[in-house]
């Protein structure tokens, strides 16, 4: 079978955007190091010959009879859509030549009751079928190719256990006590992080340091997952301090602010390879969850007051109504250039604000204040509206708040809905928070936004002819922009209209088609159906899970691939599954169709890949906020002289 190799097609309005998706996409799988990263895009397209047209036409007989015995093997030819209704099988296109099935109600059948414990158990099928394939074509590599059935260490010798480590939770809240002890026993007895090789600070933070503490965390809540022998049950936490301890170098730069790599043997930093030498912002502000937690579970301040040191300088810089530019340099603790958005290299600092301020039971109101500002200035400038169905869109500023607004969203972006109603509820469900004394104006505003972003970033799956989301999503806009700050404008397209006119609000390009297995939307999917109890939010949970299995299933058992178009059908393979496939993507599936019971949103914080860490009482380590902002103006600008003279 063949598959698609990448090449890069940078496409791309704004020239830092352009610049920066040249280097990440001229990534061969040869180098050394990490190639994938959450936080940034990737875009290359795929070569289409027609002769590999050809060879998928000739196959896809043959490969929809395996995939029907695969999916029979499964148990998910027995009703898993609905309860009490007899079902059929569909035919579909699948990735990389391949075809697969999807769930259907027989035509004349009428819809029953949902059995969402049956969708929950299709969610943990597709997580063994994925693993399954890890594990007998890709075991211990960090990197794993579901097509051609390969792996490649990112560090020698033996990797980082990068997949593994990133899916220990996710086996412990699906109960996969057989293949958990498989990756027990590899972290055990394999996993060393004495390596000669940089790996990036944050992509090792969210998932390895996560992935760890996370485990070691669950180990403690979920029946039957601590291991026999009491000498065995900090083996997580020992390798969390460990990994910590080397990426403490990271934060030996002269402003505090991280450096963008770590060297793990000697736990030296290092400054981007890229971006003129600049960290992510979002990176360098997307490591305090992990590095509290972990400062709470050892009594060590230093874990603490190094992450939290980030915020202080970053708050230091000035942010005009809150927003921050992406980049900033880690010797001078200085932004570099003035581009806003919330996708790639932005999204997570804000995340982190307010999950800081649950995280620590609220007793930082430093990081409420912090997120508030910063929401109000997304409303006052970066929501606007498409031009013809009024969908919500969260638009970017490349030139900084002055300059001209971009209407494109990440997919990354997508995290928001989800955050915003976390921040809105603190996690309660939506009856009970209105009940709180706190309640107010501001909170049904802000769900009214969760709401419509949420619709939003559910109409990119619904746009496209594999149901699956591109990577970015540009929208036809007003011009000039009717922006959230003048009129609140609610949608008026229907996306459950497969043929609807609202579909011209958006745009694909091809350079952004591709689908790379990313969590964003059923991560906010799983928060909003927590919160508000509506069940339309898992009905679009199953939707999209459906397409993930009926296009990205790869038919040989290699497990789901990432896909290079979703606007056509059979779409051709990345051949790549990515980490957090395993991680979040899944996880929150799973969740979304779960009882609410499993980590209620109110006790825990889930960080940016997914890894859940308990809300806890810094009082009880002694633990607080070590640092104070500088006044603000009434535009945010620092007010650093008694005659109330703004520096910004």
């Amino acid at each position: 079978m063949s598959f698609a190799v990448p090449r890069n097609l940078p496409n791309f309005e704004n020239a830092q955007r352009r610049f920066e998706d040249n280097v990440w996409g001229k990534f061969t799988g040869n180098e050394k190091g990490l190639p994938m990263y959450k936080d940034k895009p990737a875009n290359y397209g795929a070569k289409r010959g027609s002769g590999m047209w050809l060879r998928r036409k000739r196959n896809i007989g043959l490969v929809a009879l395996v995939v029907f015995g695969l999916f029979y093997w499964l148990g998910w030819l027995g009703g898993a859509a609905t309860e009490g209704v007899e079902q059929g099988k569909k035919a579909g296109g699948g990735s990389g030549g391949g075809s697969s099935g999807s769930w259907s109600i027989l035509p004349g059948a009428k819809k029953g009751k949902v059995d969402w414990e049956k969708r929950r158990e299709s969610v943990k099928d597709a997580f063994l079928l994925s693993w399954k394939g890890y594990q007998e074509h890709g075991w211990g590599f960090d990197e794993y190719h579901p097509v051609s059935q390969k792996g490649r260490f990112m560090a020698e010798p033996g990797g980082l256990g990068w997949i593994i480590v990133d899916a220990l939770d996710t086996m412990m809240l699906m109960n996969l006590t057989k293949e958990l002890k498989h990756a027990r026993e590899w972290v055990s007895t394999t996993l060393s992080y004495d390596k000669q090789q940089d790996v990036n600070t944050f992509e090792t933070t969210i998932r390895m340091l996560g992935g760890l503490l996370s485990a070691h965390y669950l180990q403690e809540i979920l029946p039957g997952m601590k291991p026999e022998s009491a000498n065995e049950e900090d083996l997580y936490l020992e390798k969390a301090t460990d990994l910590a301890d080397r990426l403490m170098g990271a934060y030996e730069s002269p402003s505090g602010v991280p450096w963008a790599s770590v060297i793990l043997k000697t736990g030296k930093g290092e400054a981007s390879h890229a971006d003129g030498g600049a960290s992510s912002t979002a990176e360098a502000t997307s490591l305090q969850l992990e590095m509290k937690y972990l400062a709470y579970l050892t009594g060590e301040s230093h874990y603490w007051e190094k992450a939290e040191k980030v915020i202080k300088v970053v708050d230091n810089n000035g942010a005009r109504d809150g927003l921050v530019p992406i980049f900033i340099y880690a010797d001078r603790g200085e932004f570099r250039g003035s581009e806003i958005r919330l996708g790639s290299r932005g999204d997570s600092y804000y995340e982190y604000l307010i999950k800081q301020y649950y995280q620590t039971q609220k007793q930082e109101p430093i990081y409420l204040d912090m997120w508030n500002e910063a929401l109000a200035g997304v409303k006052k400038h970066l929501i606007t509206y498409s031009k013809d169905s009024h969908f919500t869109v969260l638009a970017e500023r490349p030139a900084g708040l002055d300059g001209h607004l971009h209407p494109k969203m990440d997919h990354l972006v997508c995290f928001m809905p989800g955050t915003i109603a976390l921040s809105a509820t603190g996690g309660l469900n939506l009856t009970e928070a209105k009940k709180l004394p706190t309640w107010g104006k501001q909170q049904e505003e802000d769900m009214l936004l969760a709401r419509e972003l949420m619709k939003t970033c559910m109409g990119m799956y619904r746009v496209t002819a594999t149901g699956l989301a591109p990577e970015i999503t540009h929208f036809e806009i007003y011009d000039p922009p009717k922006m959230m700050r003048q009129e609140i404008l609610p949608s008026l397209g229907d996306i459950s209209v497969e043929d609807g006119d609202w579909k011209t609000d958006y745009i694909i390009k091809p350079a952004d088609s591709h689908n790379l297995q990313r969590p964003e939307t059923v991560e906010s999917l799983f928060y909003m159906w927590r919160i508000t109890g509506e069940d339309m939010y898992r009905e679009w949970g199953w939707d999209m899970f459906e397409s993930f299995v009926k296009h990205t299933i790869i038919e040989n058992g290699g497990g789901f691939t990432s896909i290079d178009d979703v606007t056509v059908v059979p779409p051709p393979s990345r051949d790549n599954m990515e980490s957090f496939w395993l991680a979040e993507t899944l996880k929150y599936f799973y969740l979304l169709f779960g009882p609410n019971d499993i980590l209620p949103l109110d006790q825990i914080v889930l960080n940016t890949e997914a890894h859940p860490f308990p809300r806890f009482d810094p009082s009880k380590k002694r633990f607080k906020t070590g640092w104070k902002r500088i006044p603000r103006d009434g535009k945010g600008g620092l007010v650093r002289e008694k005659g109330g003279v703004s520096s910004v």
